[in-house]
């Protein structure tokens, strides 16, 4: 972290034990080993805070992103809407146009039912001839 070799570490405990004197010295050391605790702590929280930010940052312009793209696909799909529409409504109008009808059928005679007879038949088997084959039959008889 600081880039103190070994040998540095010695020199400064030496220095230290003289100052501190040794009765002081465990206390001073405990409260100099709780402090660097709280500023590694501290450091950690900041570079975590840091990294969430950037994170934060990326999935921001991830987002815009997205958004933009789902904005370009809308706008995409409501123009073929739009277009798809006004085909359908230029469709149905040329639909209920009528049609322009040729001369000949104009000129030609309008459909006329063929004519029905005008008396019924009272018996399908005489037309058949079954009732002249009998009524024959009965009369040689």
């Amino acid at each position: 972290m600081f880039d103190i070799a070994f040998s540095e570490l010695i020199v400064i405990a030496l220095v230290a034990l003289v100052i501190i004197g040794p009765e002081r010295l465990p206390r001073v050391a405990r409260t100099a080993g709780h402090l660097l605790g709280r500023l590694q702590r501290y450091v950690s929280d900041v570079k975590s805070d840091i990294n969430r930010e950037i994170q934060l940052e990326e999935l921001k312009k991830m987002q815009q992103q997205v958004e933009e793209s789902a904005r370009s696909l809308e706008s995409s799909v409501t123009q073929e809407f739009t277009s798809m529409e006004t085909q359908l409504n230029q469709s149905l109008a040329q639909a209920d146009t009528p049609a322009p009808v040729p001369e000949s059928i104009e000129a030609a005679a309008p459909f006329e039912p063929p004519p029905q007879p005008e008396t019924p038949a009272t018996a399908p088997q005489l037309e058949l001839g079954f009732d002249a084959q009998q009524a024959e039959s009965k009369k040689t008889a």
